[in-house]
């Protein structure tokens, strides 16, 4: 948020963020994970504990998977060595008094110990009326192996016991490598998990005690030893150090932190002893609000990934479906039933939706990890993929393309009654109550000169436009230029250079005696931010308080498309609104809070902010540092993450418009025929090109 002085950004007054807690229902929100057998592992819970929890039995699921697959391996061998089919290929005979039994006990053991977790999918699915990729394997292994066992005890016919063996094996595989993928896209929450130290040393009257962080209390005061990690969310209260806090916002180099500064659990300190104060710790720490947000967003489902999944379920009943018109049309042509049989268990292999159900989900899990590791938290994943869409981004000016590092630059008294001393110490008396960067550039001054600030009665802030109280028996109110406008009060005449500035004026008894100019800084980023979204043909236009000629000043230099200046807090929303009604795809960034209405009327809604700001409830996309080139990033990683989707549904959907057919036998007549061995193989492939493309997402940012 910045304006010429909005006040009601101040801390003081900032508690109360539960004043927009609930985001109007602007934008469709996803569903629920996906509901595979091997996702069911994914805790319910909230939190480390949860986490941790799920963690488990998503690791005791891939050594279930593991196991499973190395045994079933071992056995296929001799399955494999004693099926006469292949002895048939390669020329050799295995003969011995009852080999036929013997191959039916190894298979008939890897049909149930290796084809278990298929079989037992099979019911799930049936069981809540979700059939799907299980029962499509299911029933193809369970068709292959009573075929096969008839064949041992008397029925005419080959039997198919090498195909069920090495497809149940090859499908071990492929669940395998599935969940190792997504269980290392989920390893930041592990990650971040383990960043928060389990104890501290806390101080109690002239002693320092350990106790365990779970016993940390706000307000209670900790001391943090060079090198140790910050154990809690808190405000330095003594000592100064600079701080590593990159793997929590993403900045690399380490941050000063003096007194009065914020700090986070989970940073590293680095050569200084600090005293902290504790304001937050447990799930109200910044950390665990991070861990919280990446756990919703890898559970939220996107409008891409429902797609997905509707396409796998249709597949499903297409293969099934297609899997027993090809086995009577070849028995209609008069084939053997051996045959058709066989088409009909290749079609049900060849066309197993295993890629189309992983194509988007592993994309999802990959692209939250790598998004909460460079700063970009996801609340809302439709909107992120939606980021592809934007045309215009409407800025914030102060901390987001400025360092909001606002300092007094000149004080201008234009009464012959109060030196620029005496106007400083006065507003210096009124400001003290607020945490605003105004009020912190005008303290910081009187601080420098040393300045002895009185103290203010009657203290009150002016929503929108400043602060007001009484000192030393005067009225006296410190404002932006709106409040003036608004008063019809006119406003003194400035200098060329001033007038580039931001004003701050000094009224007492309702006469402006002097005024404040301010200078911001742009960042170095910014020039970099307004550079990329105009190659990727985005608008761009910065939305102000402050004056024209200060927006005018900043927009110039940055080359943007437009600014918008004076604008209040609650006309934000209805610029926004303008824009949305011109066609354009919005994207607002703001502090979350006093933004609320603007941020929840875009399209795509960006808090800036960092610390336990991160909180702020009505943006989609919250970005831990200030930094406008994550917005540039956030955009360009929501395209490459859409197109990722498209290209593994793409290669999903389009490996099965081609492979069933020639499952199914359309190409006989050429000599073209695909055994359940080879469909097996082509789905694994699929699978797997499908694991390695949502992969390479990592070499997009």
């Amino acid at each position: 948020m910045e304006n010429s002085h909005n006040h009601q950004n101040h801390d003081h007054n900032s508690n109360s963020n539960n004043r927009h807690s609930s985001k109007p229902e602007k934008k469709e929100m996803a569903e629920e994970t996906m509901d595979s057998p091997h996702h069911e592992h994914e805790e319910k819970g909230n939190g480390h504990n949860g986490h941790d929890q799920g963690g488990h039995d998503h690791t005791s699921m891939i050594d279930d998977f593991k196991k499973r697959f190395w045994i079933s391996l071992v056995v296929s061998i001799p399955v494999v060595l004693l099926s006469e089919m292949i002895q048939h290929w390669f020329g050799y005979t295995i003969n011995f008094p009852g080999d036929s039994y013997v191959l039916a006990v190894l298979s008939t053991f890897i049909f149930f110990y290796g084809g278990w977790p298929f079989l037992k999918g099979v019911w799930d699915e049936v069981r809540k009326n979700a059939i799907g990729m299980m029962t499509l394997i299911g029933v193809a292994i369970s068709v292959a192996w009573g075929y096969s066992t008839a064949i041992v005890f008397g029925l005419e016919g080959m039997d198919f016991y090498w195909e069920m063996a090495t497809l149940i094996v090859i499908m071990l595989f492929g669940h395998w490598m599935e969940m190792k993928s997504i269980s290392q896209a989920s390893k930041s929450l592990e990650l971040l998990v383990k960043m928060m130290p389990s104890e501290a040393n806390v101080v109690r009257g002239d002693e320092v005690v350990k106790v365990r962080v779970s016993e940390i209390s706000p307000g209670d005061i900790v001391l943090v030893k060079p090198g140790e990690k910050i154990p809690v969310d808190g405000k330095v209260i003594e000592g100064e150090t600079h701080i590593d806090e990159s793997m929590l916002t993403g900045e690399s180099k380490p941050v000063k932190k003096i007194k009065g500064e914020k700090v986070i659990g989970g940073s590293v300190n680095g050569n200084g002893s600090v005293k902290i104060k504790v304001t937050s710790s447990g799930n109200d720490s910044y950390l665990n609000k991070v861990i919280k947000l990446v756990e919703d967003a890898q559970k939220e489902k996107s409008k891409t990934q429902h797609l997905a999944n509707k396409a796998a379920r249709i597949l499903t009943f297409v293969a099934l479906g297609v899997g027993f018109i090809t086995l009577f049309t070849w028995l209609l042509l008069g084939f053997e039933f051996v045959f058709a049989l066989e088409r009909m268990v290749t079609v049900m292999v060849i066309s197993c939706p295993h890629a189309l159900g992983l194509a988007v989900p592993l994309v999802v899990a990959i692209s939250t990890s790598i998004s909460a590791r460079k700063g970009l938290l996801i609340r809302n994943r439709t909107a992120f993929e939606n980021s592809r869409k934007i045309t215009v981004v409407v800025f914030d000016k102060t901390g987001t393309l400025t360092k909001g590092s606002h300092e007094l630059t000149s004080i201008k008294s234009l009464s012959e009654h109060y030196s620029d001393d005496e106007l400083l110490r006065l507003a210096a008396a009124v400001e003290q109550h607020s945490e605003h960067y105004i009020a912190k550039g005008i303290l910081n001054k009187a601080k420098e000169m040393k300045l002895k600030v009185p103290k203010a009665e009657k203290f009150n802030y002016l929503p929108g436009v400043g602060l007001e109280g009484t000192v030393e028996g005067k009225e006296i109110k410190v404002t932006g230029p709106n409040y003036l406008k608004d008063k019809g009060i006119k406003a003194p005449s400035v200098g060329d250079d001033e007038g580039t500035s931001t004003l701050v004026y000094v009224i007492i008894a309702g006469k402006v005696v002097g005024y404040f100019s301010f200078e911001d800084q742009l960042r170095e980023e910014s020039f970099e931010t307004i550079r990329i979204l105009k190659e990727q043909g985005i608008e761009n236009l910065l939305l102000t308080g402050d004056n024209e000629r200060v927006a005018k000043k900043v927009s110039d230099a940055l080359n943007m498309d437009g600014f918008i200046a004076n604008v209040l807090p609650h006309e934000k929303q209805e610029k926004v609104k303008e824009l949305q009604q011109k066609g354009h795809f919005v994207a607002m960034t703001g502090d979350g809070i006093n933004d609320a209405p603007a941020l929840a009327q875009a399209n795509v809604g960006i808090a800036i902010g960092s610390g336990t700001d991160v909180a702020a409830e009505t943006a989609d996309i919250i970005l831990v540092n200030s930094n406008p080139k994550d917005i540039a990033n956030l955009i360009l990683f929501g395209k490459a993450t859409y197109r990722k989707m498209v290209q593994n549904l793409a290669w999903a959907t389009g490996y099965n418009l081609v492979a069933i057919p020639l499952a199914a036998g359309v190409l006989y007549n050429q000599g073209i025929v695909l055994n359940p061995a080879v469909g097996a193989v082509l789905m694994s492939l699929s699978t797997i090109i499908v694991a390695i493309n949502a992969q390479l997402l990592k070499k997009t940012i």
